[in-house]
């Protein structure tokens, strides 16, 4: 590991100023912060991430004090305790800011498909967990206005129902669908409990020089600043029942965007660089491509890749990044390391990850793929003219 150490990307030993917001998306003189990546309905292993992160106590209660702590989105889907989740972040944020410190929830491509109904990643337990007395009388309700509906419309189509239409239709439709459409789709609710949740996560922030979201900032949005993300985004959410989802589902959009992460088209470094320079930062954090369980650096630690899969759904690799003024780490339930500047040190950090996490297939997939130089892909020709700054 001593090269490895010669190769860390040191923030400074200095002592730093008190944590500093500079506007509604940017915080400077943050000294210690902690970012975790996609966690997909899976509550036990999201609570034994911010455990073994030192974040909370085995009660569930905030314990780091002033630290940021950052989830890049994907809360939902693929695990059935979504709802669970934002709850626990909702009474975390609280007792972080008692202490000084602060809970930043992202938006990731899976909360914006909650709110416009693309449901086919949805976890039946995401159902369930909206289910009480109530539930059966608001389906029963909600099917009675649907077949009125229908009558009124087309009697002719009503009378050619199958026999077996109302099975069918309550196996698509199980008891808390209704709850759980009323909570996350506007058109249902614009009041909805997890609709407006959404809507006061951000698309993009900076904490010191790292800035952090979903997917990824392309070229195509790199003129715009990390506000205009976010109020793009959140226009986008009120105006998705018209079918209007521009930046939501725009494969170059910051939700759905994995150039970043190597994934062709990859972003070239002039691109990112650009993109750093837009935004006076040295690093871009993100998730929503998943590595298998490891912090995974790329193009000298420009950028730095957080979804590990701490889903169940992906195995529950635990893995999170650590910022304080001593450097980079990332950590895992068996010990932190140092993440490397230097995309040459890579593989002797790929390998001490895979010490900590022998039976983890998926690392040594990565390795293999590493050393074959096939693991990203080639960077494109696009350039950074699009990043206007003007804006």
């Amino acid at each position: 590991m001593r090269h490895l150490l010669l190769g860390l990307l040191l923030i400074g030993e200095s002592l730093w100023a008190a944590p500093r917001q500079l506007d509604a998306y940017r915080w400077t003189d943050v000294e210690r912060i902690l970012a975790i990546g996609d966690l997909h309905g899976g509550y036990d292993s999201y609570l034994a991430a911010l455990q073994s992160a030192g974040v909370i106590d085995q009660r569930g209660r905030w314990i780091a004090g002033e630290t940021h702590l950052v989830q890049t989105g994907d809360i939902p889907d693929r695990g059935p305790d979504t709802r669970r989740i934002i709850a626990h972040m909702a009474g975390l944020a609280k007792q972080a800011a008692r202490k000084g410190g602060r809970v930043h929830n992202l938006m990731g491509n899976h909360e914006a498909m909650n709110v416009y109904g693309d449901l086919r990643y949805l976890h039946v337990g995401e159902f369930e967990a909206f289910v009480d007395g109530r539930s059966a009388a608001l389906r029963q309700h909600y099917f009675d206005a649907l077949i009125k509906d229908l009558e009124s419309r087309d009697p002719q189509r009503h009378a050619r129902l199958p026999a077996d239409f109302r099975v069918q239709w309550e196996r698509e439709h199980p008891l808390g669908w209704v709850e759980h459409r009323s909570a996350w789709d506007p058109r249902w609710n614009p009041e909805g409990e997890l609709y407006l949740w959404v809507m006061r996560t951000k698309v993009a922030i900076q904490l010191n020089d790292l800035v952090f979201l979903h997917g990824g900032i392309s070229g195509a949005y790199c003129r715009y600043s990390l506000e205009s993300l976010s109020t793009m985004a959140h226009a986008a959410l009120r105006s998705s029942e018209q079918g209007e989802l521009g930046i939501l589902a725009d494969p170059l959009g910051p939700l759905w965007y994995r150039g970043l992460a190597g994934v062709a088209p990859a972003a070239s470094v002039a691109t990112v660089d650009a993109i750093l320079e837009r935004h006076e930062a040295r690093h871009i954090v993100i998730g929503h491509t998943n590595t298998g369980g490891v912090i995974w650096p790329r193009l000298d630690a420009r950028v730095i890749m957080i979804d590990t899969g701490i889903g169940p759904a992906y195995g529950g690799q635990i893995g999170w990044l650590e910022v304080t003024p001593r450097g980079m780490v990332a950590g895992y339930p068996g010990g932190s390391l140092p993440i490397p500047a230097d995309d040459g040190l890579r593989l002797e950090y790929l390998e001490a990850v895979i010490a900590l996490q022998p039976d983890n297939q998926a690392l040594r997939n990565r390795r293999d793929a590493l050393k074959a130089g096939m693991l990203e892909a080639p960077a494109t020709a696009e350039t950074a003219a699009t990043c206007d700054i003007s804006e």
